[in-house]
């Protein structure tokens, strides 16, 4: 099956515009500070939201819900954090984060980091996310598009099959202080699977796909 095609608004970049594919919004966005951009499905959905602010689609939905979807699985609880990642390449240049669920406020920012993998990402995201509730003694829950960083962090390991070297040593080091927090550590929050079907993207995601 051909992946479906994807169109990218760049509200605050290099050059403003309405892009046909990643590459060319990546050119735009990649290392360009407080960069404002999305993906959506249509050609049509991005001009209408190049038309309006970053702002309005920020956190929320680039498509149209699954009704069906949404019937079956709710809404995501609001007072929530959503985690994701991002790799340009596999293995590639690896970033993720961390967002209020409600308002798609950031609460925290990682990497670049060399030599990465988007399941590793997604597991930090996570591990990290926790540490930040445990500090703040907050039993949110957190949302996680990733079924595989779930269940590593389930079993305290990153189950990951990439070796360390000298140009990601700062992640695996990383990798091990998380082990480490998660055989260390009880925590009260669920993490749940964010449902794009029925809920659009999760509000962290960084809009590459």
């Amino acid at each position: 099956m051909s992946k479906k095609k994807k169109y990218y608004v760049v509200w605050k970049g290099r050059k403003r515009g309405v892009f046909t594919g990643w590459e060319q919004c990546e050119a735009q966005v990649s290392g360009y500070v407080g960069a404002e951009h999305k993906a959506f499905d249509s050609e049509d959905e991005a001009r209408r939201a190049f038309k309006a602010s970053y702002e309005d689609y920020k956190g929320k939905p680039a498509h149209a819900p699954s009704a069906l979807r949404l019937l079956t699985v709710g809404r995501p609880i609001r007072a929530s954090y959503s985690v994701d990642a991002s790799c340009s390449g596999n293995p590639g240049q690896l970033e993720y984060r961390c967002v209020r669920t409600d308002t798609g406020a950031a609460v925290f920012r990682r990497g670049p980091f060399a030599e990465g993998t988007n399941n590793i990402g997604e597991f930090l995201a996570i591990v990290e996310a926790l540490e930040l509730c445990h500090r703040r003694k907050s039993d949110r829950p957190i949302y996680t598009d990733s079924e595989n960083a779930m269940r590593w962090v389930k079993d305290k390991q990153c189950k990951t099959s990439l070796e360390p070297g000298e140009r990601n040593a700062a992640l695996f080091s990383r990798i091990e202080k998380a082990e480490r927090w998660l055989k260390a550590h009880a925590y009260p929050n669920k993490i749940l699977k964010w449902e794009t079907d029925a809920w659009g993207e999760n509000p962290a995601d960084y809009g590459r796909k």
